[in-house]
């Protein structure tokens, strides 16, 4: 199983010397990609450029958004978008998309939360068609054309078995995240895309990517529960507190069993979502690696 890393991007404070550290000792190994993730409102980095900086500050690494909130934007400004990155990065992109769930961030960028899932399947063919040098009706040629031939990758965050049915047409794998690592969740998202692949036709298997938050930095508990709650409470603080409670992926033996736990799914690939920018995070968690 490939673990991958996601870059911090919810905390103030951070530096280009914090993004440099974080993409150096990525980059080093043992990990096989670096990601980030998309927010609006709550405060937060723009995923676009610090995957832009990634991509120039590392040689060896996957570059994954993880994930655009696609129905929030242009189809052909997002075509563009993940072009230009597997330009800037020599072909290491793997794209992730989802609908989202923050309305907020909808109406922060004025876009309509209505529709949004037949908008991103209408989205998905749009840039399908850009990435292969398509003419769109009226306009003229888009570009760029990406080092990837028919654009990069396509994985997609859905956890709903209508979402997943719906996706299995054009996708080409699943990002199952469990908050807290829990491998029967990650096992149902994975059984749920096998089975919607076979009943669309599809003869190739979905590509099988987790995720979880943790921390491994000083006071990790209490970070992972903080960052837990931020990240929950503008769906009800009272349920964001319950949930931050249930964290344990704060210890490196209840990591290295989540780990061991979700390969044995046949998962091909792993986020890691950090509670904090600490660089202990990650340097930690390659040194708890470098021994698992």
């Amino acid at each position: 199983m490939k673990i991958g890393v996601c870059l911090p991007y919810m905390q103030r404070g951070i530096s280009r010397q914090n993004f440099k550290d974080w993409c150096r000792i990525i980059d080093q190994g043992p990990f096989y990609s670096l990601s980030c993730g998309e927010r609006v409102t709550g405060y937060s980095y723009e995923m676009r450029n610090i995957l832009a900086f990634a991509a120039a500050s590392t040689e060896r690494v996957r570059i994954i958004p993880a994930l655009y909130v696609l129905p929030m934007h242009s189809a052909v400004q997002a075509a563009k978008e993940i072009a230009t990155l597997d330009i800037l990065s020599e072909g290491r992109v793997m794209v992730t998309v989802g609908v989202g769930g923050r309305d907020k961030d909808y109406a922060a960028l004025e876009a309509s939360f209505k529709n949004r899932f037949q908008k991103m399947d209408d989205q998905i063919a749009t840039m399908k068609k850009v990435w292969r040098g398509e003419l769109l009706d009226g306009l003229e040629e888009i570009g760029p054309n990406p080092v990837q031939a028919g654009g990069p990758p396509i994985l997609v965050g859905a956890m709903g078995p209508k979402s997943i049915q719906r996706v299995s047409k054009w996708a080409d794998g699943l990002y199952g995240f469990a908050m807290d690592g829990n491998a029967d969740l990650i096992n149902h998202f994975f059984t749920s895309a096998d089975t919607a692949w076979q009943e669309s036709g599809r003869q190739d298997k979905p590509y099988r990517m987790a995720g979880f938050w943790y921390s491994l930095a000083n006071n990790a508990e209490a970070a992972l529960s903080d960052y837990v709650f931020d990240y929950l409470k503008t769906f009800g603080e009272e349920d964001a507190r319950n949930i931050a409670k249930t964290m344990t992926m704060h210890d490196p033996i209840a990591i290295k069993d989540g780990l061991d736990a979700i390969e044995a799914l046949g998962c091909d690939e792993i986020q890691l979502v950090p509670a904090s920018a600490d660089i202990a995070e990650v340097d930690r968690l390659a040194n708890m690696l470098a021994g698992r």
